[in-house]
C-alpha cells in the first residue's frame, strides 16, 4: 500500500458542504452479500435529499442499468464498466453509447472466441448469468454462482483477454474484459461534462467517489476525494492505488457511512436535491 487510505473522520466539512455529486460503484458497495439492503438503499435518497447528483458506476450490463435508472433515486447509472450511461430525464431514458451498433457486433465476435478460449483453460469459470443484457462486455464469473476460484486463476483470465487485445478488469465478483477506448473513468468525465455541466478537472473537489474493487482503481486516482468500503482491503494484493479515504464498515453499511460523513457537514444549507425523473 503506496498510501493508507484516511479515516472518513478526516473528511474535511468545507469540501462535504460543496459536494456537488456522488459517484457510486454497485457490487460490494451499495450490496452486501449480493443484497442491496435497505440501509444502502435509504443512504441514496439521503444522498439525493442532500443535494447530490448521485451516479452508479458499474461493470454490470445495460439491462441492469435500465432498471436502476428508471427506478431509483439516482441522477443516471455508467454500466460495462464505461461503455455506456443511462438518464432518466424529462419522463424519458437517454442512452449513450461508447460504440456503434456495428462496431459492437464486431467486438462481440471477437469476445466470443475469447469467451471459448478462457472456458477451456481455466477450469471452474463461467460466463456471467447476467451476460444476456450486456451490450459491450464479456463478464466472466469466477466467484459468484461458482466456487471462488484461486487468485492465481483469476488473474489468468485477465491474462488471457489481455493476450487477445482486450482491456479487462477484475471486480470484486468477475473479470470483465471488452474492446474500445472507454473505462469507468473516461465515461465518468464525459458523464459529469455533459450532464452535470462540471469540468472533471476543474471541479475534482466537487465530486466524491465510492468503490470496492481493482476496476475501481483509475476512480481512485483521478478523484481527490474517493473512498473505499472496508472489504477493499480484502483485494489489497490486486490494488495499485488506494482511495484517499476508507470506511469502518463493508459493502452497504460501508456506503451509508460515507453518504453519512458527507450529510453530517451539509445541513440545512445542502443545495437543492438534483432532479430524479
Amino acid at each position: 500500500m503506496a498510501t493508507a487510505p484516511q479515516s472518513l473522520r478526516l473528511l474535511p466539512a468545507r469540501v462535504c458542504r460543496d459536494f456537488a455529486a456522488l459517484l457510486c460503484d454497485l457490487d460490494d458497495t451499495l450490496t452486501t452479500r449480493g443484497k442491496l439492503g435497505a440501509r444502502a438503499f435509504a443512504a441514496l435518497w439521503e444522498a439525493r435529499d442532500a443535494g447530490l447528483a448521485v451516479v452508479v458506476v458499474t461493470g454490470r450490463p445495460a439491462g441492469w442499468c435500465d432498471h436502476m435508472a428508471r427506478m431509483w433515486p439516482v441522477h443516471g447509472v455508467i454500466g460495462e464498466n464505461g461503455g455506456l450511461y443511462f438518464r432518466h430525464t424529462g419522463g424519458k431514458l437517454a442512452r449513450w453509447y461508447a460504440c456503434s451498433a456495428a462496431e459492437r457486433a464486431r467486438h462481440r465476435a471477437r469476445l466470443d472466441r475469447i469467451r471459448d478460449e478462457i472456458l477451456a483453460a481455466v477450469p471452474g469459470c463461467a460466463v456471467s448469468a447476467d451476460q444476456p443484457y450486456r451490450e459491450f462486455d464479456l463478464a466472466i464469473d469466477f466467484c459468484e454462482d461458482v466456487p471462488r476460484l484461486s487468485e492465481e486463476r483469476i488473474l489468468r483470465i485477465q491474462e488471457i483477454f489481455h493476450a487477445r487485445g482486450a482491456r479487462a478488469k477484475i471486480s470484486s465478483i468477475h473479470v470483465n474484459g471488452w474492446f474500445g477506448e472507454f473505462d469507468k473513468l473516461s465515461t465518468a468525465r464525459r458523464y459529469l461534462r455533459d450532464e452535470l455541466g462540471l469540468d472533471p478537472d476543474r471541479d475534482n473537489a466537487r465530486v466524491a467517489f465510492a468503490g470496492d474493487s481493482p476496476n475501481d482503481e483509475p476512480m481512485f486516482a483521478f478523484f481527490r476525494y474517493a473512498a473505499g468500503v472496508a472489504n477493499l482491503r480484502a483485494l489489497a494484493r490486486f490494488l495499485k492505488t488506494w482511495p484517499a479515504y476508507i470506511a469502518e464498515n463493508e459493502g452497504g453499511a460501508g456506503f451509508a457511512e460515507i453518504v453519512r460523513a458527507i450529510t453530517a457537514h451539509r445541513g440545512s444549507g445542502a443545495a437543492p436535491a438534483a432532479p430524479v425523473d
